[in-house]
């Protein structure tokens, strides 16, 4: 009985040793590009989250891509999106009358060309201008009126989550933050979630083929963060995005269009970060670059 009892002890141990052995050969590799991204992350010496996806491959650039990021004001585009939809269903019209109120100022000071040209408010402008002035100009106040109008954070997140988008987190407006930056870190977006807005606006979108292009292309006429997604790729190459910014937020979400004509998404995101502003927004172009130098062998 002592000697079967030792072997089967001995089997145990042989079954154990195989199990140490075997699980690792199934352990999930990282690709040459997230090594290449993970470095290229380290000298933002903070927290940085990366997600990306080619529609048809395999290409693989996830670097914690279900982490909860402060968004800032990359919200303005799913604002934007859940705004149209609800024009298209009737609820609201691009070209109805929305009044910049005295009490939609966020002061003392914000960034906001529309404050800044209306600095007492009370003027009234088509629900298109703000939409436009919230994603290609990412003003904040005119942000803040179309979150008012289309029904406060909760509808924004509501319809996002309709959509199938998980890790979307929409608390509190841009005058809550001006007001309070720890209220930053209650709006995340995860990078994986924001990969997945991009990719249906690019080839399964929610919206007309009409609102579609209006928001792709207030995204591609932007000025905002030039030399964050843009900032590496070769010239002339086509990008539409989304950038969001704060002490704590370096962040840019866009299409990257292939000379091919095929469009990359992605979504980088930087928080927390000691690096300088310089290097920071070098940090994200690099990462763009490589998966874009990736992307059109694939």
């Amino acid at each position: 009985m002592e000697k079967t009892a030792n072997n089967w002890q001995n089997m145990g141990s042989m079954r154990l040793a195989i199990i140490v052995f075997v699980l690792p050969l199934y352990a999930p590799a990282q690709t040459a590009l997230q090594r290449q991204i993970s470095a290229i992350a380290a000298e933002a010496h903070g927290k940085v989250s990366v997600a990306c996806s080619l529609p048809g491959t395999t290409l693989k650039c996830d670097l914690n891509p279900q982490a909860h990021p402060p968004m800032q004001s990359v919200f303005k585009l799913p604002l934007a999106v859940a705004a149209l939809s609800q024009g298209e269903h009737g609820r609201l019209s691009l070209d109805q009358t929305i009044r910049f109120r005295s009490s939609d100022r966020i002061l003392p000071r914000t960034y906001s060309p529309l404050q800044e040209k209306y600095p007492e408010g009370e003027v009234d402008l088509p629900l298109r201008e703000f939409l436009r002035m919230a994603v290609s100009v990412s003003d904040n106040v005119a942000a803040d009126i179309v979150l008012r109008t289309v029904g406060g954070p909760k509808v924004v997140e509501g319809y996002v989550r309709s959509l199938g988008i998980r890790g979307f987190h929409l608390q509190d407006s841009e005058a809550a933050l001006h007001h309070d930056e720890r209220l930053q870190y209650r709006n995340w977006f995860e990078p994986a979630g924001a990969v997945q807005l991009l990719q249906r606006l690019s080839a399964n979108s929610a919206l007309s083929a009409e609102h579609t292009q209006l928001v792709l292309d207030w995204m591609r006429d932007t000025s905002r963060a030039p030399k964050r997604i843009k900032g590496a790729l070769p010239a002339g190459t086509i990008v539409m995005h989304k950038p969001g910014t704060s002490d704590a937020a370096t962040n840019d979400i866009g299409l990257i269009t292939l000379p091919d004509g095929r469009r990359l998404a992605i979504a980088i995101f930087l928080t927390d970060c000691t690096a300088s502003d310089e290097v920071r927004d070098s940090v994200v172009a690099r990462i763009a670059r490589a998966a874009y130098d990736v992307a059109i062998a694939k």
